[in-house]
């Protein structure tokens, strides 16, 4: 995403089984487009995804289509994939030292 365009987080709606997150992207001219993209419910309840993060992933998804595309993407609706959810997670979970948990059970 050039850095002539501002993504700007607008809000979520609960659409039946998905959560619906709104965005504005607002371009150097002054022109803005509205995107969206959802997050299964079930991902919430299984805590593959925590709800705090969910506007940070859907952002990180969004930044990945503008990646992607030459201009503004073809479609204003996108889906985060299980596996996007993963990664995430991966890349966003703080490592633990090993013996860390160990040592703090017997210190209490």
């Amino acid at each position: 995403m050039s850095n002539e365009v501002v993504l700007q987080y607008v809000g979520f709606e609960t659409r039946g089984a998905v959560r619906e997150y709104a965005f504005t992207v607002r371009g150097s001219g002054g022109e803005s487009s509205s995107y969206f993209v959802t997050i299964a419910n079930d991902a919430f309840l299984a805590h593959r995804v925590r709800y705090q993060d969910a506007p940070d992933i859907c952002s990180l998804r969004l930044r990945r289509e503008f990646a992607t595309q030459t201009g503004h993407p073809c479609f204003i609706r996108f889906y985060v994939t299980d596996a996007e959810l993963t990664d995430y997670q991966h890349t966003h979970t703080p490592k633990t030292k090993p013996g860390t948990a160990a040592h703090r059970k017997d210190n209490q």
